[in-house]
């Protein structure tokens, strides 16, 4: 999704800047361009269902608070399959490819589209959106509604880490559950697929760690139903299965 807006000029603002952190590993590289005038844009700021959004493609994460919504969350759960979690031995994030490739070669959505999978999903969440100059991509301001703590971030580049990109099913209970034996191209899908990516708050991301479901659930207890149900279509696309610990807690959240 590629939004655009008419030309607006604004003041340079020059500086470091720090890209962004993904759900495991904070990457303090520097982006030493400096951020000329931006277009404001608007995001359609509407959270979606994750029954309603399957590849991930729409923004958000609304809550599921019909009893037949729930209900077919628990299905969807309910056909999860299970297994105890392996040793870690091995994993490193870059078998999974460099952080936020625009490379992934299976066909994910975004993937290829000269944007960066960060800024993909910054895009994808964000409202009243900022580019920089000459861009349409690099995203340098935006308002998010964050779904795991249900606070509205106001959030700038030059504050990159207050907002990370979470992985719903993390890098390292992938590899744990059946990843490391993958051929690594399709590592490098899961960690940049938008199924398995939401912008959120980062202190809430980081207090996530690699954790399943059974020991980590947004703080937003409206919202746990619905990460249940995006964790489990991540892990039916790359079948994946979980621990019977996390399925019994993901079932749990949507009345199971």
């Amino acid at each position: 999704m590629r939004l655009r807006g008419g030309a607006a000029s604004a003041a340079a603002m020059l500086g470091m800047v720090l890209v962004l952190a993904g759900c495991e590993n904070v990457d303090l590289s520097v982006d030493d361009e400096s951020s000329g005038s931006a277009v404001p844009t608007a995001g359609s700021g509407r959270a979606t269902s994750p029954l309603d959004n399957p590849d991930g493609t729409k923004p958000g994460l609304a809550a599921l608070t019909s009893d037949a919504d729930r209900a077919e969350g628990r299905a969807l759960i309910a056909k999860v399959a299970t297994k105890g979690r392996g040793p870690k031995t091995g994993y490193d994030r870059d078998e999974f490819g460099y952080a936020w490739m625009d490379s992934a070669p299976g066909g994910i959505p975004f993937a290829r589209n000269g944007c960066d999978t960060r800024n993909d999903l910054l895009k994808r969440d964000g409202e009243d959106l900022r580019f920089r100059s000459g861009s349409d991509c690099v995203v340098t301001s935006m308002t998010l509604r964050d779904p795991y703590t249900g606070r509205t971030i106001e959030w700038t580049k030059s504050r990159a880490t207050a907002v990370q990109i979470d992985h719903v099913m993390p890098l390292s209970y992938d590899w744990q559950m059946g990843a490391s034996r993958w051929p690594k191209g399709k590592r490098q899908d899961i960690a940049n697929d938008p199924l398995n990516l939401i912008p959120v708050d980062g202190p809430a991301n980081g207090s996530k760690g690699d954790s399943g479901p059974a020991t980590w659930l947004p703080p937003n207890k409206r919202i746990r139903c619905s990460y249940a149900v995006r964790f489990a279509q991540v892990s039916l696309k790359y079948e994946l299965p979980v621990t019977t610990a996390d399925k019994e807690m993901m079932l749990r959240q949507c009345g199971g």
